[in-house]
């Protein structure tokens, strides 16, 4: 009897240390799961090595993109946007039922203490009140911006990594909300510059967003590419009615500008406002185009001094062009 008991004991180790390696225990063949029964199976022999598997899939079956997330009772997935994920509850503002019936006196009450607990239960200390604070921000930034949510949830990643790093201390929760917006916007080369930020951010200091840009950039080692004249272009084009030829005709002089390294140091949108004036004024330019530097200088939000200067580095570097 201790005999069988030791062989049982040996098989049932053998079985499972050679489950996961794809080989029956018995004649070494081929293991084969049956989803249907459960069951994993020899297929040379008819072992059966494993039975009464989990399921993990769904207990119910969907045939359209439409059915099944008509069926899933998953609810919404994770996002790092909202400070604890998506995980909370909320609980609605209205005081009605499920019915929308109105509720008594007596539940009212009652949800109001609920919605304060829940309140205090999703912020337990001042760090995850601070980290709502500046995802609040963010989402607010964002809608104004009308940035892709894929950049947004890059800003909330970058918050959650200052936070957890412990680099808040000392700034406030709008410049940092602010700055991790604008290097998820600098990450994805979005043709959004630092004014357009500030127009939208609760902290007008410009001087502030990029101390504070700067500081989450070299303590949170992010790679942030140059600035890209190419990525204004289109803005530029459509708020002054330019054409395709236009738009064309600037990009290949852009190219030559960033090829002779004019653009470094230099503001990228008043880069590509000149770029813009210089190909409106050119003999060989394919389209009538025409613009003015006052009307390039607004719609860049630029001085006219800066086009003005930015045309004279790329008529003296790229191509001999006539003066202004």
């Amino acid at each position: 009897m201790a005999s069988r008991d030791i062989y049982e004991r040996t098989f049932d180790e053998n079985v499972q240390g050679d489950a996961s390696t794809n080989q029956c225990p018995e004649c070494d063949g081929d293991l084969h799961v049956d989803l249907v029964h459960g069951e994993t199976r020899c297929a040379d022999c008819g072992l059966v090595v494993a039975e009464n598997a989990i399921d993990h899939g769904p207990d119910w079956t969907a045939f359209s993109a439409d059915e099944r997330e008509q069926k899933s009772r998953t609810g919404s997935p994770l996002t790092p946007t909202q400070h604890d994920f998506g995980l909370s509850t909320e609980i609605d503002w209205r005081n009605k039922d499920a019915y929308g019936n109105t509720i008594s006196s007596q539940r009212k009450a009652q949800l109001t203490r609920l919605r304060t607990w829940q309140q205090r239960s999703r912020t337990g200390n001042s760090k995850e009140r601070g980290l709502k604070a500046m995802l609040s921000e963010i989402q607010r930034m964002a809608a104004a911006l009308d940035l892709p949510d894929d950049d947004h949830d890059i800003a909330a990643v970058i918050c959650r990594r200052a936070s957890d790093q412990d680099l808040l201390p000392g700034r406030s929760y709008e410049g940092v909300a602010t700055a991790a917006v604008y290097a998820a916007i600098r990450q994805a080369g979005l043709p959004h510059d630092l004014e357009a930020l500030t127009q939208v951010s609760r902290l007008n200091d410009k001087i502030r967003i990029k101390r504070t840009y700067r500081y989450l950039v070299r303590e949170l080692e992010l790679e942030v590419p140059p600035p890209d004249p190419r990525d204004y272009l289109s803005r530029l084009c459509s708020e002054l009615d330019l054409s395709q030829e236009t738009k064309r005709f600037t990009t290949e002089l852009l190219e030559d500008v960033m090829e002779a390294g004019i653009h470094s140091g230099k503001h990228p949108v008043g880069i590509a406002a000149a770029a813009l004036y210089v190909a409106t004024h050119h003999s060989d330019s394919p389209s009538s185009d025409s613009c003015t530097q006052s009307e390039l200088a607004e719609a860049a939000n630029v001085s006219v001094v800066t086009i003005r200067n930015r045309y004279h580095d790329i008529q003296d570097t790229c191509h001999p062009m006539v003066e202004i």
